[in-house]
């Protein structure tokens, strides 16, 4: 198979009777150095276990092989998935795993690494559900669009930074790595892509309140609205609230943790967001 070649590729889809589908967001990157540089910045050592997300026609996961890791493939196209099993038929290193992977990655083993070409309509949501649900990587590198991209990079005060991006920052130290131009990829896409570098926190396992990912989307749910506002409405959804108004227990929980009712979520940092969820913990509010 080469991997490089958008004619051999639409080949082997027409001799095989595949076809694209254009719901999985499906592009094969045929850029070899780019290709390179993703597994470079993987950075996984031989006999090292990896998943890898979208793995289409097999482009990234003969590379993976090659460098001696054991890769676990989760693919959502039946018919990619049948192409799968003959190219690495008799790799003890290659595993497939067949279906949509937000519903089958909670029922596999873990792993230290993970790869993956990622669809603009999942990237966030299997993100962010690997996240909360504790499902942590070593060392992550995925390809999404470049919005999404300087979504889970940017830092508070910029345009682009949201709940997504405090999450991403909550468990990993987010870098942009290689933009791809569109016309690295078959079919070319209407947009550029970019690769992103997650590299686990040392502090990764602490414990966090369990109030602290809704709360941090609620503070950002209403972008006009301030931080109390906001925490005021997050209060009055939850439960031991005693006597007191949301708004007043939203002003002592801001007091406590020394922070200005009047900001607006995206002007708090990570510690902030931490700080706060601990108190609204202790305040018994959950």
């Amino acid at each position: 198979m080469n991997y490089n070649s958008a004619a051999e590729l639409r080949a082997f889809l027409n001799e095989n009777g595949l076809g694209m589908r254009k719901k999985y967001g499906q592009n094969f990157l045929i850029n070899p150095g780019a290709r390179q540089a993703l597994a470079n910045a993987l950075d996984a050592g031989t006999g090292e276990a990896v998943w890898e997300i979208g793995p289409g026609l097999g482009a990234m996961t003969s590379l993976l092989l090659e460098r001696g890791l054991s890769v676990r493939a989760f693919e959502i196209d039946g018919g990619f998935a049948r192409a799968l099993r003959e190219l690495f038929a008799g790799n003890a290193n290659f595993t497939l795993i067949e279906g949509d992977v937000l519903k089958t990655w909670h029922d596999q083993p873990p792993a230290p690494y993970l790869l993956g070409n990622l669809p603009y309509n999942i990237a966030a949501t299997l993100l962010a559900g690997l996240i909360e649900q504790g499902r942590l990587f070593r060392r992550m590198v995925v390809t999404v669009q470049r919005e999404v991209a300087q979504r889970m990079a940017a830092a508070p005060g910029s345009a682009d930074y949201s709940s997504f991006s405090v999450l991403c920052a909550s468990a990993y130290r987010v870098k942009q790595l290689l933009v791809i131009k569109s016309a690295s990829f078959y079919p070319r896409p209407n947009v550029d892509s970019q690769g992103v570098l997650l590299e686990l926190r040392d502090d990764a396992a602490r414990a966090l309140p369990p109030v602290f990912y809704p709360l941090v989307r609620q503070l950002f749910s209403s972008r006009r609205k301030t931080v109390k506002n906001n925490l005021a409405g997050f209060i009055g959804t939850r439960q031991g609230l005693g006597q007191k108004p949301p708004v007043a227990l939203a002003e002592e929980a801001l007091a406590r943790c020394a922070i200005s009712g009047g900001r607006r979520a995206e002007e708090c940092a990570l510690d902030d967001f931490l700080s706060l969820a601990k108190v609204i913990e202790d305040m018994g509010i959950s």
